[in-house]
C-alpha cells in the first residue's frame, strides 16, 4: 500500500467481503500469521478462528449492512468506526456498533484490534441459523 487511497480501496473490499460473509475471500486479505485482538474477552483469534466467527454471524444474519461512520488512515494500517445493521427474523432492527484499529504490511493485514459491546451482539445467540 502506497498511498492513503490504496489504504481505503483495500478497507472498501475488505468491508464488502465481510458483509458477504466470504470467508475465503475474507482469508486473501489477512498475513497467515495475523491476530484478530477483541476488547471483551481480551482474546487474541487466530484467522481460521475469526473465520469462523464470521461464518457463525452470516448464519445469523445473512444479509446485512457495514455502514462507515468514520475512516482514519494510520501510517501503518487504518482505523474505523462503523455500524453492522441488519433486520433480526422477528423483523427488528439489529444495530451493532464496533471500531478497528488494522495494522497491516506488505498489503495485508497483520493485527485487528476490535472494539465493541458484546451485549448489542447477545440477540444472536437465541437466532436460529437460516
Amino acid at each position: 500500500m502506497t498511498t492513503d487511497q490504496d489504504i481505503h480501496d483495500f478497507s472498501d473490499r475488505f468491508s464488502a467481503v465481510l458483509e458477504r460473509g466470504d470467508g475465503d475471500a475474507a482469508r486473501t486479505f489477512y498475513a497467515p500469521d495475523a491476530r484478530i485482538w477483541h476488547n471483551f474477552d481480551d482474546y487474541e483469534q487466530t484467522v481460521d478462528e475469526n473465520l469462523k466467527t464470521l461464518a457463525w454471524m452470516h448464519r445469523k444474519l445473512p444479509v446485512r449492512r457495514y455502514n462507515i461512520l468514520r475512516r482514519e488512515i494510520l501510517h501503518d494500517g487504518w482505523m474505523q468506526q462503523h455500524v453492522v445493521e441488519a433486520t433480526l427474523p422477528d423483523g427488528s432492527p439489529f444495530r451493532m456498533t464496533a471500531c478497528c484499529v488494522v495494522q497491516m504490511k506488505d498489503g495485508l493485514i497483520t493485527r485487528l484490534d476490535e472494539y465493541l459491546d458484546p451485549a448489542q451482539a447477545a440477540v444472536l445467540k437465541d437466532i436460529k441459523a437460516a
